[in-house]
């Protein structure tokens, strides 16, 4: 047995608890364990913590995010699994127990050019965070659609790809290759993009309901979306873009102290900079 360590009084403890926009909803079994008030304590990263986001290999794989949301909010057990509606939330509430929960931003005024720093209160940032509601399905005809969020892995693994990929087809014109060489490259970057974003969206349906029954198995669903008219096509993605975009923090509102203009500005929650960038 191993002994009681008399430090243990000293470990870091929870410096605020959230509530998850989903509910705990499309977590998997045994990924998330539920508290009597569903709200989680949210621990203040450890300096390990902290190395693991500056590892590049790491943020790139999203391993970083997952060691570092399973060190700070120990009732989430598979990080991987996390639904992608919950994942600003987490990063802004790690941020709030890690550093406080005022963030220094910088803002230019599209209006005068005035560029000033900004205090931005990340406490109001997460209340206005929210998952959207996939109860209602897209209905066309007899099918009705049912959407769901993507895990944190598959959201990851598509940004990797298409980050790749895209890369890819900017840096090919400047290259030596042959031209029938660079064509077929680009043809090749190109469909890989397209399989990508095809199986996103299969994963983004959680079942097709039919007169006949309700199919959830994902060949079937990415096959449906190869072959179904455009019409369909379109109306699925856009609703599955719309429900993402409801998930994710919305662009400030800043009014200039020089010459009141109002705008919006987009803030990403870029995990490199999101931390990096400390009060």
């Amino acid at each position: 047995m191993t002994e009681h360590n008399p430090l243990a009084g000293y470990f870091r403890q929870p410096a605020i608890y959230i509530g998850l926009p989903s509910g705990g909803k499309w977590y998997p079994e045994n990924a998330l364990e539920l508290s009597a008030n569903d709200e989680f304590p949210v621990y203040p990263m450890t300096a390990i913590d902290e190395i693991t986001y500056r590892t590049p290999d790491a943020l790139y794989n999203g391993r970083a995010f997952v060691d570092v949301v399973s060190s700070c909010i120990p009732n989430i057990k598979d990080a991987w699994n996390i639904p992608s509606c919950d994942v600003d939330t987490l990063l802004v509430a790690i941020r709030i127990a890690t550093y406080g929960h005022e963030m220094e931003i910088n803002s230019q005024c599209p209006e005068c050019q005035s560029d000033e720093p900004r205090t931005l209160d990340l406490r109001q940032v997460m209340d206005r965070l929210q998952a959207p509601s996939y109860d209602e399905p897209i209905t066309k005809g007899d099918l009705q659609i049912f959407i769901q969020p993507l895990t944190y892995q598959q959201l990851n693994k598509n940004n990797a790809i298409q980050f790749e990929e895209q890369k890819l087809i900017q840096l090919l014109p400047d290259t030596d290759m042959e031209e029938n060489e660079k064509i077929s490259k680009m043809t090749e970057a190109t469909n890989k993009i397209t399989s990508m974003t095809l199986a996103a969206l299969a994963n983004s349906i959680a079942a097709i309901v039919t007169p006949d029954g309700t199919v959830t198995e994902k060949e079937h669903i990415l096959e449906f979306l190869k072959n179904t008219d455009r019409g369909m096509f379109d109306t699925i993605r856009s609703k599955i873009v719309d429900l993402k975009s409801l998930s994710e923090v919305q662009p400030l509102e800043i009014e200039c102290s020089s010459c009141q203009h109002k705008y919006k500005q987009g803030f990403t929650l870029d995990m490199t900079n999101f931390f990096g960038a400390v009060s």
